[in-house]
């Protein structure tokens, strides 16, 4: 797996309905599962107020089918639920709010 930029990879195909994306708190990181594998994942840390997400990536067999974005979303909304602020030092994480711009409220000192 790698954080960021766009890979090679062999062709997989699933349906949307089976890509998953949960929280796992024990791990502190948003986990994507597609077609049952584990995909890829988006790290993160909690401070009081605040969620610091701190790296993402996607297998290299995944790449390129939009589950890191998946990741993002998942993990801004769940931060907005819980009334958090965000902090994105992953650069991947730091684009992707760029790109969507309804997200830029939550990032502290935006």
């Amino acid at each position: 797996m790698r954080c960021g930029g766009r890979r090679r990879e062999e062709a997989v195909t699933e349906s949307a309905d089976e890509v998953q994306v949960a929280d796992n708190p024990a791990r502190s990181c948003f986990e994507v599962h597609a077609g049952g594998e584990l995909a890829g994942r988006a790290d993160y840390r909690l401070l009081p107020g605040r969620m610091v997400l701190t790296h993402t990536e996607v297998g290299e067999r995944f790449a390129g089918r939009g589950l890191a974005g998946r990741l993002a979303r998942v993990a801004l909304d769940s931060a907005r639920d819980r009334g958090l602020a965000v902090t994105p030092e992953c650069e991947y994480m730091a684009g992707w709010i760029r790109k969507h711009p309804e997200y830029l409220p939550l990032v502290d000192g935006a």
